[in-house]
């Protein structure tokens, strides 16, 4: 099993950045190669530039801590765990998006769209900044 972390300072309140990241329905807009997916309560289903669909579970949207936690499963994946935290720094805040994954090859795969997802979140947090 491996684990990846990327963290990305972003020039806009963690409020800002965490309304980006906060709603599941949003992830289309900001993870590279979704393109679109529905979400039932604590279930999404993503679906991927490719044509392959994952079901996530949905494990926590906590508001206090800024924090999103998904598990990913699909035939190829033995297990994926992915967090989002949103850490206040004043006036920027701090996006740490780690992925935990087996296979590991898919772990590395992976882990490089969350560093891609980091640059749209800032993105579209730093749009909307005053």
């Amino acid at each position: 099993m491996a684990s990846f972390r990327y963290e990305r300072r972003v020039a806009a309140s963690a409020d800002r950045v965490w309304n980006v990241v906060r709603r599941p329905e949003s992830i289309p807009e900001w993870f590279p190669g979704i393109v679109s997916c529905e979400v039932d309560g604590t279930r999404r289903t993503v679906h991927l530039a490719s044509g392959l669909a994952l079901d996530e579970e949905i494990l926590a949207i906590d508001d206090v801590s800024r924090r999103f936690v998904y598990r990913a499963s699909a035939p190829i994946l033995h297990f994926h765990l992915g967090v989002i935290d949103v850490f206040d720094l004043g006036a920027d805040s701090l996006v740490s998006y780690s992925t935990t994954a087996e296979p590991d090859a898919l772990a590395l795969v992976i882990a490089g769209g969350t560093a891609g997802a980091l640059v749209e979140i800032a993105r579209l947090a730093e749009a909307d900044a005053p």
